[in-house]
């Protein structure tokens, strides 16, 4: 029998993973979080209880955890070498964070600037792609993602996927983007129906539908800038 105390073996209450999962990263403790790397412990010591007591010699500082050595992390039972890497891996990840500016999220507040951030993903493709756009409240991007691939002159999109997508990422604001490979930057009769119903299904989500913007190489067509959403 294996002596280890893997995830698995955990009580419920003691399942840092699932606990994330459910609750999100912040519910947890820092030895909870670390328990996930190192994965196990002893017999008789979870890997939660290995990692508080590390913590707790650490008098519960993250910063001087970091500055342990693989050997002293070595010395308690049943940290090796792997799990002191792991450990000291992690830490120098957070400390790096810790230095990184936060990621500037594009502002697509306008046609102009939408055509301008979706131009060169679709300026050379030879069939249509549609493309939606998730925003937040301040109409920042927070995800965008091709949701069909389709021929020359059309492209086949399930409503679905774009609501659920919008759900997910927690967006208030949707806008929807394809290319016309044709060079025509004028929307079919499909464009107008799909506009359409996307705005219908937004409005029942109590999602603010922006635009719908149609792009060809050096120009687009805004269904908002011409006052039709």
């Amino acid at each position: 029998m294996n002596g280890k105390l893997t995830i698995a073996n955990w009580s419920p209450d003691d399942q840092p993973r699932e606990k994330l999962r459910d609750k999100g990263p912040a519910a947890l403790s820092n030895a909870e979080l670390l328990a996930i790397l190192v994965g196990s412990g002893t017999p008789g010591v979870s890997a939660v209880e290995l990692m508080q007591q590390i913590l707790s010699d650490c008098h519960n500082n993250l910063n001087t955890l970091g500055k342990m050595s693989i050997r002293d992390l070595m010395v308690y039972k049943g940290v090796g070498e792997a799990k002191a890497i792991t450990i000291l891996a992690s830490c120098e990840l957070g400390k790096r964070r810790q230095m990184e500016a936060p990621e500037e999220r594009p502002d697509l507040g306008s046609a102009t600037r939408i055509y301008n951030y979706m131009h060169p993903v679709m300026q050379d493709l030879d069939v249509e792609e549609f493309w939606v756009l998730l925003m937040n409240q301040n109409l920042r991007l927070i995800k965008k993602m091709c949701v069909a691939h389709g021929g020359i002159s059309e492209v086949s999109v399930d409503i679905r996927i774009i609501i659920r997508e919008a759900v997910l990422a927690n967006a208030t604001v949707v806008t929807i983007c394809h290319n016309h490979p044709s060079g025509s930057v004028r929307p079919s009769r499909q464009d107008d129906a799909l506009t359409q119903q996307v705005r219908q299904a937004c409005e029942v989500m109590r999602l603010h539908f922006m635009d719908h913007v149609i792009v060809v190489d050096g120009n687009y067509y805004s269904y908002r800038e011409e006052g039709r959403v």
